[in-house]
This record gives structure tokens, sequence and C-alpha cells, in this order.
């Protein structure tokens, strides 16, 4: 039998228990957050029916599910005439009913819709767990990945709207980022934009194209709408809007002139007026919380399930594309049969935020060790004088090993450098004649000699 080389998926990744520590800590500081802003934990499986999943994304989004191929001779079901067409999108429902999860938010508003009678309104909950999406992979972009969602649904006030605008600037704060924005825009004014120009029922098409203008610039962005159905003239009434300057006030100002006739695109304006009302207000006597708000009406978040205000945030302190991202739905939960239930959520990307990280640094120390101290081991008799030792260290909290047979101390030192381990006990003949022990700081190479409840209290 041949030898197989182990390789992974393209897209997916291995994770160290180094490189685990440091992705919890991304976790644990953003459920702090949520949990600080009246937010509860759920989970939900893997995979979904793909009925569940399809049509909530767009066509470009429907393209991206992982479909799971049903068990057993899946082909045995399937029309002979489709297998002879040799058209793999008219087949995929003979031979795939459930799929990997794109997002967390449309499992989510499943979830409302078959929990509705066990849960109290509004549901605020947040979620971490990965997804997978059939995207060309590239730095900072996976086929799967974590998202760390909040959502709140049951609930119309634009407070939440503001709220979520904190929980992103103390979050990243928190995880030691300082430069970066958070982009804010509203769905009913780029309807109210496709309404002015009279191409209300190309709104999908106009927001798919100018959420690109970043990356595939002003010309880009006017070719595609060209391609999507729109004439010159109305990509030139277009430019204005899609280049609007100045900041939010000059921003929300020129808009009201340019939707004037359009109730939709009013409604949105005002919309964006109270999150910033609310927000202000929030802030009237906070002095470290300032986070920077731009209002960017070329943000349009692909996603077809948005209705009102829209988010994203961006780093400028690394070569990164979006680092989250969300929005308001008004009837998500409709498509799952329950009518009328009004919901906005954001999300992390934690993958991303784990590379902007790793590249400025800022992990702390500490998220890069899993163990904190490691206690040697030259003999039988030290080991066993070690153990009680051993479980004080524990008992008190501290993450602590005892090396697992008897070495040289080169070795074991050795082994503490590779799990990066900051602490190392020495107990020899001397250590276990007295009173004190020998505790060595990996960093500075300096030793000195305490008792292990010093240690303890050194360690914690």
């Amino acid at each position: 039998m041949s030898m197989i080389k182990p390789t992974l998926a393209k897209g997916t990744r291995d994770f160290s228990p180094q490189e685990m520590v440091k992705r919890n800590y991304i976790f644990d500081t953003i459920k702090s957050v949520f949990k600080k802003y009246g937010y509860a934990e759920i989970q939900t499986p893997a995979m979904e029916n793909l009925s569940t999943l399809t049509g909530k994304y767009g066509d470009e989004g429907d393209k991206l599910i992982f479909k799971i191929l049903n068990s057993g001779d899946y082909l045995a079901k399937v029309n002979p005439e489709l297998l002879a067409e040799k058209n793999s999108n008219a087949a995929t429902a003979s031979i795939s009913e459930k799929a990997l999860r794109y997002d967390l938010t449309v499992p989510f508003a499943r979830y409302v819709v078959m929990h509705q009678n066990e849960i109290a309104l509004p549901f605020k909950r947040f979620q971490v767990q990965p997804v997978w999406r059939a995207d060309r992979p590239q730095k900072g972009r996976y086929r799967e990945f974590y998202q760390c969602d909040v959502d709140v649904v049951g609930s119309d006030s634009l407070l939440n709207e503001a709220e979520f605008i904190l929980i992103y600037q103390e979050a990243l704060s928190n995880l030691g980022l300082k430069d970066f924005s958070i982009k804010l825009n509203n769905r009913k004014i780029l309807s109210g934009i496709a309404e002015v120009i009279g191409k209300p029922e190309l709104i999908i098409d106009m927001t798919v194209a100018i959420d690109k203008l970043d990356k595939i610039g002003l010309d880009g962005v006017s070719k595609e709408l060209l391609d999507r159905g729109f004439s010159e003239a109305d990509i030139d009434q277009l430019k204005p809007v899609i280049l609007l300057q100045g900041n939010n006030e000059e921003k929300l100002t020129s808009l009201k002139d340019v939707l004037a006739k359009s109730e939709t695109g009013l409604k949105g304006i005002e919309e964006i007026e109270t999150v910033f009302k609310y927000l202000n207000a929030l802030l009237k006597n906070n002095t470290t919380l300032k986070p920077k708000v731009e209002l960017d009406i070329t943000l349009a978040r692909g996603l077809n399930y948005y209705t009102g205000c829209i988010f994203e945030v961006k780093t400028n302190e690394a070569a990164m594309g979006s680092i989250g991202g969300g929005g308001r739905y008004d009837d998500l939960t409709g498509m799952f049969g329950l009518k009328g239930l009004t919901g906005v959520g954001i999300s992390f990307g934690a993958d991303r935020i784990y590379d902007v990280l790793l590249e400025l640094n800022l992990f702390p120390q500490y998220a890069a060790a899993g163990t904190k101290v490691l206690i040697s081991n030259f003999d039988e008799e030290a080991e066993i004088y070690a153990l009680p030792v051993l479980q004080l260290l524990r008992d008190a909290g501290v993450a602590a090993e005892l090396y697992p047979a008897s070495a040289k101390l080169k070795k074991q030192m050795s082994y503490a450098d590779a799990k990066k381990i900051p602490f190392v006990i020495l107990i020899g003949s001397d250590e276990m004649q007295g009173d004190e022990l020998t505790i060595k700081d990996m960093m500075s190479g300096q030793q000195q000699k305490l008792s292990a409840e010093a240690i303890v209290a050194l360690l914690k």
C-alpha cells in the first residue's frame, strides 16, 4: 500500500497549542464585552438543511455554500434526465439535502423560530463558532473561519445600533487596536438612491457593484454598473453620491438634497441621525470611549437580508480587509414562518483580527504560553517531593506541570523554551533539605530562592 502524504484541505488550518492560547485570548476578550452588554451565548449545528441556507445570501453568496452529498448511493434516486443534462446546479437538490453553515445569522433566525415559545423578547444572543465558504483562499480569507456574532431580535430600537458601535470600540480597544474605522450606512439610503435614478428594481445590482469601490475603483464600478443594466446617464447621477465628501453631518445634509423625493431614502437618513443621537447621549459622561464612526455611502454589505443600518469595521494599522460587519434585518425570521420580528446584529472576524494582532505584535506576553511554570525532575526522590508543590500551584489557579521523567537540566530547559513557559522551579538536594525552592525567570535568566507559598503569590 502506497504512503499518502497528509495535507490540509485548501483554505483550512491546524492550530498549535500556542496559537490556541492566542485565539482564546481574542474569543474571551470579545465574549466579555458581549456579556457586559447583556448578551447570552448559544450554539447551533455545523450543518443545516440546504433549504435553510439558500436564497438568503444572494446569487453570489449561494454559490459559496459548501453542499454535503447525501449518504449512501446519492445518485441512485436522481432523475436520469437530470444526469444526462450534466447540469450540477439542477441536480444539487437531488443529491444534497444539507450544507455547512455559511454564517451564524441565518441559523440564528432558524433557532429563534424553532424556540420562539422558550425565549423572552427581545432576545439578545452571542455566538462564537466556525463557518464555511467555498471562496478563493488568500491572505485574511479562509474557507473555514470563526465568527463572533452578537444579535438582538424583537426590538426595533436604534439604541441597539448605537450600542453595537460601542461594542466594536470597546472590544477592539481591549485587544490593543488603536486606529480603526467603524463605517456606517443604511440600506434605505441605497434604496432611495436607486429610486431617484429611476432604477429601483436594480437595487441589488447597484449595491453589489458600489460595495466593490475600494477593490476595483470608480472605473471598475462604472463598468460593472453598465454590465448590470445601468446607463451612462445613471452612472453620472450616481458618481457624486458615491464620491460624497465631508464629515458625517455634511454628508447627511447633502444626501437630504439628493434624496428629497425619496421617502425611503429620507427614512434611512433619519435612522442614521437617531443612531448618532443615541451615541452622543451614551458618551456624554465618558471620556475613554471615542469611536471613530464614518458615514460611508459606498458601504453596501452584499447580503440581501439587510434592510436598515449596516456596519463595517476596518483597521488602518495593517493591510487587511474588513474585520467586522453587520446590520439590521427587518424580517429574516419571516422566511421561516415567523413574520414581523425585526433584528440587528454584528460580527467580528476573529481570524482576521488574529492576523492583525500577530502582525502588530499586540498579543500580551502571557497569551503566548499555556503553562506558567514547569517543575524540574532530576530523580525519583525529587519527583515525589515536587508533587505536593505541583498540586499547591494548581489549587491556587496557576497552570503548572512537572517534567514527566528524570532528565538532564538542559533537556528540561529546552522543553520549557519550546513551550514558552515563563518560569521553571528547580528542585535539587539543597531545596529538598531546606524550606525554599529555586525559581528561574526564563525571560531574564534571573533566579531566586523562595518558599512554595511565596512562589504561588509571585505567579498569581
